[in-house]
């Protein structure tokens, strides 16, 4: 389908509509934008959109995505950082979608910090990449209605998202994104659809929020052991853990009490066994 036929922005539509913002990419704000309507329609068809949903989106920059999801019927709160770009997209949906633009809200500020209106159910965003994980991590904890969502990263920060136990690449951010739930790899986007053209590849990740594994107080007590656990992957659970444990002595015995193997390294723990160590240590 013509993505003009359709509301939905083509590569001269995204051109033209910075032109006249007088938006050039900025690396710092990581903006590549997304011109192509088919990769649209799929992340948002991956995402499992429905006419009617509240959908969270990140970083909408010039509307592409924005406009796939008020075009599935959901109605979209957009958290934008550049003040020009939140400006116009009110605008944009009106031309574009003229229908479906009431069920748009821009939010202007940082993601990482601002507050997030309504109740959200799903989060889809095309993440900047480098702050893909901090936002993220920050919205899966302060938007507790957010039950799934979908992101486009970097792949290498995805393929770390959705890393099992022992991967080379699992660490920090694969056990604190499996705090909340299962997170997977759904596909890879090609560098073609963005302007500018990333020098990086991306990829989407889908999650699923899971049963809650406890209050504030213990998540932050899992956070801060899987950070210590992952400053020098080299070293085994006795001897990373020790600094936040009373020293190493003190680390054995809790590790023991929950019955984590203390020759291990962090790696090969899933995040169960982080929180049966903070349950241990009390």
């Amino acid at each position: 389908m013509d993505p003009a036929a359709s509301g939905l922005l083509g590569a001269a539509d995204v051109r033209r509509l910075a032109a006249a913002l007088g938006v050039a990419p900025t690396k710092s704000l990581g903006q590549n934008f997304v011109h192509d309507a088919n990769t649209v329609r799929r992340i948002v068809r991956i995402a499992g959109v429905e006419p009617g949903d509240e959908v969270l989106e990140v970083g909408p920059g010039l509307g592409s995505l924005t406009l796939g999801l008020l075009e599935a019927g959901a109605a979209v709160t957009a958290v934008e950082i550049d003040a020009r770009l939140a400006a116009a997209l009110p605008g944009t949906a009106a031309d574009r979608l003229r229908d479906a633009a009431d069920r748009l809200t821009v939010v202007t500020g940082d993601a990482i910090r601002v507050a997030v209106p309504g109740a959200p159910l799903r989060l889809v965003a095309n993440l900047p990449y480098n702050v893909a994980v901090p936002i993220l991590l920050r919205l899966l904890a302060d938007v507790p209605s957010l039950a799934s969502g979908v992101v486009m990263v970097q792949a290498e920060v995805g393929e770390r998202l959705a890393a099992p136990p022992g991967s080379k690449v699992y660490g920090s951010p694969s056990v604190k994104g499996a705090w909340y739930g299962p997170f997977s790899l759904a596909g890879t986007v090609p560098r073609g659809v963005f302007w500018p053209v990333p020098n990086v590849d991306s990829v989407l990740v889908r999650f699923e929020r899971g049963p809650s594994r406890g209050d504030e107080a213990l998540r932050l007590a899992v956070f801060r052991l899987v950070d210590a656990a992952f400053v020098q992957r080299r070293k085994t659970l006795r001897q990373s853990l020790a600094p936040v444990l009373g020293g190493a002595v003190a680390a054995a015995e809790v590790l023991a009490r929950a019955g984590v193997d203390a020759g291990l390294r962090g790696e090969r723990l899933d995040v169960d066994a982080f929180v049966s160590i903070a349950g241990a240590a009390g």
